[in-house]
């Protein structure tokens, strides 16, 4: 929920990237294979061969707890469309490119059920209808209603990787009747599945325990545990010039050679071969204390502190941050390494995201400037479909430059 980072690092950093949008042409996202089975949760998957050893991940869901979510307050149960700057004419426009029904279309602007104030005309779906809409039709009218911030649900909706709104709602606590009513509501945006209508589905609560739970239920979100597989063949050397990122990390050596030595022993969790910031937020909610800045932890500051062993809080000034990228960093193309940082750009050259590199295609992220947005591992292209729904942008690695006096690998 609410995916997006808050502030675009803009002002020094754009005039760095601009020029790259122009050489690096836009990342289409892949499109599936016909037949292809997605990964699910439940099962280990093997990660590509490569300089980072031997990989394999499975997936889990992470959930804000209670003390989190009950910071958030709970939307109206009261279904509300907002257009702003839109006429009449062009909402029976944009509901009959939807395909709604004739009868629906004279329901909504009825001018007694409509309200118009400041610019923006405000309609309220019925409950039932709103029900019975398709996942076509949804996509084309939340389109339009994701451009205001008068409808947050819409401009931020819940994002559901994996694309699998079943295996999102698995092992939750709420009644069948939530279970059975959520997924009515989802549609595509873009590359990934959403879903906006929390107001809707409230109405199916019957208790305001039952409430809390379906608020609780839509923060969750999908994360990879990624183990390293050692055994007495292994060349820990190999696995520790990569894992070291260059050197900027040299704490792992020991616990490579120790795993190597234990028979027992067959995997790592990569957890433990993380630097000490990264090893201590990954799979965790921001807590309070990190708020004392004015403002939370976003994408930003993860990616450029993630090779610190205390967290340089200035990295959450937006013209700080640029200016270290520039200063700092280099410019790379793929292969990335581990602790690359990789910049999302839009169509427009603005870095809109960033995440960390860790092996394969998978980054160390955190989607969001927010108590309900956790640091995760993620698969590249699933945070490429939360950033570029459409397509409309680009990747952009930058490699942290080698300490004065030391040549680069």
């Amino acid at each position: 929920m609410f995916p997006r980072c808050s502030r675009p690092v803009t002002s020094l950093l754009t005039s760095l990237l601009l020029p790259v949008s122009a050489l690096f042409a836009v990342q289409a996202m892949p499109a599936q294979e016909t037949g292809a089975v997605p990964e699910v949760s439940g099962k280990v998957y093997d990660c590509k061969p490569g300089p980072w050893g031997e990989l394999k991940y499975y997936y889990i869901y992470l959930e804000a707890p209670v003390h989190f979510t009950a910071k958030f307050p709970m939307p109206n149960s009261v279904t509300k469309w907002c257009f702003e700057g839109l006429t009449e004419p062009d909402l029976r426009a944009i509901f009959t490119r939807a395909g709604l029904p004739h009868a629906l279309q004279q329901y909504l602007l009825d001018p007694k059920r409509t309200v118009v104030e400041n610019g923006v005309l405000t309609v309220f779906p019925p409950l039932p209808d709103l029900e019975a809409m398709s996942a076509g039709q949804r996509q084309v009218i939340y389109e339009e209603l994701a451009k205001s911030d008068l409808n947050e649900y819409h401009k931020n909706p819940v994002l559901i990787t994996g694309n699998s709104v079943t295996e999102w709602l698995q092992g939750t606590k709420l009644s069948p009747e939530l279970l059975e009513v959520i997924p009515k509501f989802t549609y595509r945006r873009g590359n990934i599945l959403a879903f906006s209508d929390l107001s809707a589905v409230l109405n199916y609560a019957k208790s305001d325990k039952e409430a809390q739970d379906f608020f609780k239920t839509v923060t969750r979100t999908r994360t990879m545990i990624l183990r390293l597989s050692v055994d007495a063949n292994t060349d820990i050397r190999q696995l520790a010039a990569y894992w070291t990122g260059r050197n900027r990390y040299k704490d792992i050596e020991p616990i490579l050679q120790s795993a190597k030595e234990t028979e027992s022993v067959a995997l790592i969790d990569i957890i433990h071969l993380l630097p000490s910031m990264a090893r201590r937020y990954l799979y965790t909610y921001p807590p309070m204390e990190l708020a004392i800045m004015g403002r939370m932890p976003d994408c930003h500051w993860t990616s450029l502190n993630f090779f610190n062993h205390y967290a340089r809080q200035y990295f959450l000034d937006t013209r700080l941050a640029a200016d270290h990228v520039l200063n700092s960093y280099d410019r790379v193309a793929t292969p990335y390494e581990f602790g690359d940082v990789l910049m999302f750009l839009d169509a427009h050259g603005q870095a809109i995201h960033s995440c960390v590199y860790i092996a394969d295609d998978i980054v160390f992220t955190k989607n969001g400037e927010n108590l309900v947005s956790p640091w995760l591992l993620m698969k590249l292209d699933d945070v490429k479909s939360i950033y570029f729904p459409v397509n409309e942008g680009s990747v952009q690695g930058f490699r942290m430059k080698a300490p004065a006096g030391e040549s680069a690998k």
